[in-house]
């Protein structure tokens, strides 16, 4: 029997975070894809195995859970540069959408045709097992879509068939699931906080501190409401108010006021948060500054999120602290300091470390499918003592 390999998994908004079994293989690709024919056109395809597979992901997807079976898609990099490539549009559900299974799909499939995973090969074709954590907006599991999410996931075979992609092309991947954990989001960011990846407490003054986590994604904004240790699940919130809807606006304009064509919204998060020529863009060859549009759309949605803030911390007056986290409140982080400097002056903090941020929630998923490994194979090991009754 194939042994299982432990998977967490973050299908954000922006990108797929994933990291696998001894903490040996990270994989971040953009949740981007597009439809695609079988025999997409290469130049020069001798040299196809020469490149990177992460900017060639180009599969065939068959799985039961799918509304579009057997559907042909470019991922990632690649699905970039397609006329009809699609992002999860705002409002929508995570648990319910295809994106979010075909870019899960493909992120396992990419760790299971790498050379050393434990796998067992048969010509062609590849048998994969994993263990895998996720989760879902904390709207969702209020919802109880978790439920339903994972059940597509278990007791079924679902198949990633690599087509026109360097170095894999041909290979087929077989993906069953023997546990898969479905986390709400902002419990996951308190956990990432309080425990280390051997399950070990670590931050020990946040134990027994009211805390809240406003987790800010693209689709949606969760915040944990924590205390004695747990998330309180009534006064715990999901919002659909994400960044994605900002970032089209900032992509817009920027292609209405200066003929400039941005592939996606991770181009825009890319001007707004890189290091050097921050907010400048090259317009015909010009360094171009986008400060006055990026300012203020970003600057109109911190206020919505702070006011968000505001009102749940009336409602839990003795919180001691609020962490920003995600990759939304990386993007917002000045103008969130900023108005919370010139306003109520609230204990907030986020992460200054960019990739701590990004990679909170697959950093929690692993802690938390990593515990369950663990207390299952001590129980595992462990003979039951109780005495037969003669």
């Amino acid at each position: 029997m194939t042994k299982s390999r432990v998977a967490a998994v973050d299908v954000g908004n922006d990108s797929i975070k994933a990291i696998f079994g001894e903490l040996e293989y990270e994989l971040n690709i953009p949740n981007i894809i597009a439809r695609d024919t079988e025999d997409r056109p290469v130049i020069g395809i001798e040299e196809l195995d020469n490149k990177n597979p992460l900017d060639g992901i180009h599969i065939k997807v068959h799985s039961p859970a799918l509304k579009e079976n057997n559907a042909i898609y470019r991922i990632g990099h690649l699905a970039t540069k397609s006329n009809n490539a699609t992002e999860l549009d705002p409002g929508s559900s995570k648990s319910e959408e295809d994106q979010t299974l075909v870019m899960l799909f493909a992120t396992l499939a990419l760790d299971a045709v790498k050379e050393g995973t434990p796998f067992a090969k048969t010509k062609n074709v590849i048998d994969a097992n994993y263990t895998l954590g996720t989760g879902l907006p904390l709207r969702e599991v209020k919802e109880g879509k978790d439920a339903g999410y994972r059940s597509k996931l278990i007791g079924s075979v679902h198949q990633v068939e690599f087509l026109v992609t360097p170095k894999y092309q041909g290979l087929k991947v077989n993906i069953k699931f023997d546990e898969v954990k479905v986390y709400p989001e902002g419990f996951a960011a308190y956990i990432n906080l309080v425990m280390d990846n051997s399950g070990k407490i670590i931050n020990k003054d946040l134990l027994d501190k009211r805390i809240l986590i406003q987790d800010i994604g693209g689709l949606s904004t969760d915040i944990a409401v924590i205390k004695n240790r747990n998330v309180d699940d009534d006064k715990a919130q999901g919002f659909n108010l994400g960044v994605s809807e900002s970032l089209e606006a900032i992509r817009e304009e920027i292609r209405t006021k200066h003929g400039v064509e941005l592939d996606s919204r991770r181009d825009v998060v890319e001007i707004i948060t890189k290091k050097n020529d921050r907010n400048h863009i090259m317009v015909k060859g010009s360094r171009t500054s986008v400060h006055d549009i990026t300012d203020r759309i970003l600057l109109d949605l911190a206020k919505k999120q702070y006011r968000v803030l505001r009102n749940v911390w009336q409602r839990n007056s003795q919180t001691e602290i609020c962490y920003f986290v995600g990759g939304g409140a990386n993007v917002l982080k000045e103008y969130l300091k900023t108005l919370n400097n010139n306003l109520d002056g609230y204990n907030i903090d986020f992460f200054e470390d960019e990739k701590e941020s990004i990679w909170m929630m697959a950093n929690a998923y692993y802690k938390l499918i990593m515990d369950y490994v663990r207390k299952t194979e001590k129980q595992q090991a462990t003979p039951d003592k109780t005495p037969v009754k003669s």
